[in-house]
């Protein structure tokens, strides 16, 4: 409850894990019937670059500020959904604001499809209230994430993602996402989910991600960006469990990981994993 996104709004984190929204969103965009999107750790919705918070760490400037410079050309068109989101946020909320994911989410929704966004922290949660629930197609829901991670599923719609990306406060977080992921995916075997995790105990995380190739029954990818040496007393990389993904984003992921961890470097080092978990797609 009292880690404030707004800190680090933008970084090299949020771009992998929004990147990936953004696509899972684009393919799910495809096909005419509904679907339904629920953040189950939603936080404000969007951020201001220009705020106090943002300005105190810089860190958007490691991140989303180096994306100003256009790709090569099939890279940059997998992007153009996230840059095409947050030119919008922009438009109506100002030059200086970062969409987070409920953001995005709202952005990708049609007729008929549905976001949910959860938060746990009041004060948050109000002002998702006040930014979305004006919308007919989203909704906001005053929950802890874990709770809604058990409650909300399978929805109505039977086609859509729950994005998991928890605050990380508490020891063992890493492992309840694993065992919490698996136990999510049994119930909704046909959903897409994407389950965040910072890098920084590497050790922790390919325990994780082991137990969870052992458990699941559906395909997955594991997807990491590491701009720094692993490094447990900092931020090294970011990763990203995708559980039924979309039929061509591990094809996607080999061409924009590459291009993000050589522009997203630190210093001399980065590195990259996109590998298959799970029952074979």
């Amino acid at each position: 409850m009292n880690y404030r996104h707004a800190f680090h709004a933008g970084n090299f984190a949020d771009v992998l894990k929004h990147l990936v929204l953004a696509r899972v969103l684009a393919h799910l965009g495809l096909k005419p019937a509904p679907f339904r999107a629920i953040d189950a750790f939603a936080g404000l919705g969007f951020y201001d670059l220009a705020g106090d918070e943002a300005g105190r760490t810089g860190e958007w400037e490691g991140g989303w500020g180096r994306l100003d410079e256009p790709f090569p050309g099939e890279i940059e068109a997998l992007l153009a959904p996230y840059r095409a989101a947050v030119a919008s946020v922009r438009a109506r909320h100002g030059a200086s604001v970062y969409p987070g994911s409920p953001a995005l989410i709202r952005e990708a929704l049609r007729p008929g499809d549905q976001g949910v966004f959860v938060e746990l922290h009041p004060a948050d949660a109000a002002s998702l209230r006040a930014r979305y629930n004006a919308d007919p197609r989203t909704k906001v829901l005053h929950l802890d994430g874990w709770t809604a991670l058990s409650s909300l599923i399978p929805p109505p719609e039977r086609r859509g993602l729950v994005l998991i990306d928890p605050p990380y406060e508490v020891p063992g977080e890493i492992e309840r996402l694993g065992t919490r992921l698996a136990r999510a995916v049994a119930k909704w075997p046909t959903g897409i989910f994407l389950a965040w995790y910072p890098v920084k105990d590497l050790a922790a995380v390919d325990r994780m991600v082991a137990d969870l190739d052992r458990a699941l029954k559906r395909p997955a990818l594991r997807l990491d960006l590491l701009i720094d040496r692993p490094d447990p007393a900092r931020l090294a990389g970011t990763g990203l469990v995708v559980v039924n993904p979309p039929w061509r984003l591990a094809e996607e992921a080999g061409l924009f990981l590459p291009a993000l961890a050589e522009r997203l470097a630190r210093a001399d080092y980065a590195a990259i994993r996109c590998e298959a978990l799970g029952a074979p797609a």
